[in-house]
């Protein structure tokens, strides 16, 4: 039988499976896409927990449902950056990340339109989890690109050393399994 960690978050219980990273660490798999219970509880959560924005930034892909869902519950807008850039992107503008649960560098994307909408707006950036902050670094760069303002930074989940930052808000840490 696979290794599980017991994890609580937003008044829920979920076991998640152990992921090998490499030869020294392992991670707790942790995918909001198919849990909506969850994906609802920790946006509600989150969302008060989180200073008044007008916008969410988040990547795509696992940052997508939870985004969404407090799109939802607040009625503000959200914006998902890309992994590349799409035919419907008339000019988009390419930032490079690196993130531990992606191999090698990753790309994520904005249209150009999609930053002048964050002009002068308050900018929420929302992830599923936050581990090294290499994806919140991108966003906060693609976010820079706009007159807009990053007001902070949030996860359901903070991974390993990011539990201990005070500049983001998250609602349950989650370790890493060091050996």
């Amino acid at each position: 039988m696979a290794e599980t960690y017991t994890l609580h978050v937003a008044g829920l219980t979920r076991e998640l499976p152990i992921c090998k990273v490499n030869d020294h660490m392992d991670i707790a798999a942790f995918i909001m896409f198919s849990d909506v219970e969850l994906t609802v509880a920790c946006a509600k959560a989150l969302l008060e927990k989180c200073p008044e924005f007008d916008v969410i930034l988040t990547a795509e892909a696992k940052g997508i449902p939870l985004a969404y869902e407090m799109s939802r519950q607040s009625g503000k807008q959200w914006i998902p950056a890309r992994k590349g850039a799409k035919l419907y992107m008339q000019d988009p503008v390419v930032i490079e990340d690196e993130s531990i649960t992606t191999a090698g560098k990753q790309v994520l994307v904005l249209d150009r339109k999609d930053i002048e909408y964050m002009d002068g707006k308050r900018i929420l950036i929302v992830d599923d989890v936050i581990s090294t902050g290499g994806s919140l670094h991108a966003l906060e760069t693609l976010a820079a690109r706009s007159t807009g303002t990053v007001v902070g930074c949030c996860a359901a989940l903070a991974e390993g050393d990011a539990a201990k930052r005070t500049d983001i808000t998250f609602l349950a840490p989650l370790p890493l399994f060091i050996h």
